[in-house]
């Protein structure tokens, strides 16, 4: 019988079940728990926002979201969503996804700390959005039902989950600083990490290699 947390089932499917297996084993109780609630929020935000997205679909994206803050996944060459998105990509290739699902659970993690963009698209990819809005962010929160919030915090919980996910973003970009630039990622590391520049967009116009 699939698990029920809060109105919403959790997919148990094969695919599921390998996934989080996998990010069980791969990652950390931080990332796990976060992960499973951004998959709940997402659902419950759904309902509010008109969204029926793929449960499956949703589940992987909302687990494999952060994993490109933490070893295997985590790179140095370009921003950690994509290592998220890279690495969903490859398990769903593994388990015979066609192109065009694995790209829609793509573009959910790649794009998942874009704010805006994501509502106007696949409902996949606004779900995880809305997830990680409300988990991290806490956006929404009124858009869901106390028992609600309290089944999932209670079947995953937060503490001093603030403190923590920032640690984690510190961790999981501090040494590919220049990923951060034109993204939110860029506050984390002008907060947390010493010496650490934000890259202006105007500085990067005017001393562009266009003449006057």
């Amino acid at each position: 019988m699939a698990e029920n947390i809060a109105g919403v089932s959790i997919p148990d499917s094969a695919l599921a079940t390998a996934a989080t297996e996998l990010i069980r084993d791969t990652t950390n109780e931080l990332i796990f728990h976060h992960s499973r609630r951004v998959f709940l929020f997402g659902s419950l935000q759904s309902r509010q926002l008109d969204l029926v997205p793929d449960a499956e679909l949703l589940y992987v994206a909302a687990l494999f979201h952060d994993t490109g803050l933490v070893p295997p996944y985590r790179g140095t060459a370009q921003r950690f969503e994509m290592d998220g998105a890279d690495a969903a990509r490859n398990f769903l290739v593994a388990q015979g996804f066609s192109r065009a699902e694995t790209d829609v659970v793509w573009t959910a993690i790649a794009l998942h700390t874009t704010p805006e963009v994501p509502y106007g698209m696949d409902a996949v990819i606004a779900a995880t959005t809305a997830g990680v809005e409300t988990d991290v962010l806490g956006l929404r929160l009124d858009a869901i039902a106390q028992a609600d919030l309290d089944a999932v915090v209670t079947a995953h919980p937060r503490p001093n989950f603030k403190t923590e996910i920032l640690q984690a973003f510190t961790h999981g970009f501090k040494d590919r600083p220049d990923t951060t630039f034109g993204t939110v990622n860029a506050d984390v590391l002008q907060h947390f990490s010493p010496g650490f520049r934000r890259t202006d967009f105007v500085d990067v116009i005017k001393n562009s290699a266009w003449p006057e």
